[in-house]
């Protein structure tokens, strides 16, 4: 056998080895903390409840829903050559919302 292929198996049988001593130990798992700071950096595995004004949700789709139609007339007074004044912060309106939305959908 070559230098590598000994040091390979060498590596799996430790990482092996090291996997089944973590999977089978007896330690106790740590109690929660109490910080409240923490909370924010919580592990991925851990959800907490949340709760969702699905009112408030609504509201937000809507206006999203108005001020994305105000957009293609706005695109068109461009290719006229004037820009509305509000349509950049639309736009960022527009985003702002989307990511809310989508932040607010995917925890629950």
């Amino acid at each position: 056998m070559t230098r590598f292929t000994i040091l390979s198996i060498a590596l799996l049988l430790c990482a092996s080895s090291t996997g089944a001593l973590q999977r089978h130990s007896n330690m106790p798992v740590p109690p929660e903390t109490m910080d409240p700071d923490s909370a924010k950096t919580a592990p991925q595995g851990a959800t907490l409840p949340r709760h969702i004004d699905l009112l408030e949700l609504q509201r937000e789709a809507d206006d999203l829903a108005r001020t994305a139609q105000t957009i293609p007339t706005d695109v068109a007074n461009v290719r006229r050559g004037t820009l509305p004044k509000d349509t950049i912060e639309k736009l960022r309106q527009i985003e702002k919302l989307s990511k809310r939305l989508r932040s607010e959908l995917s925890s629950s």
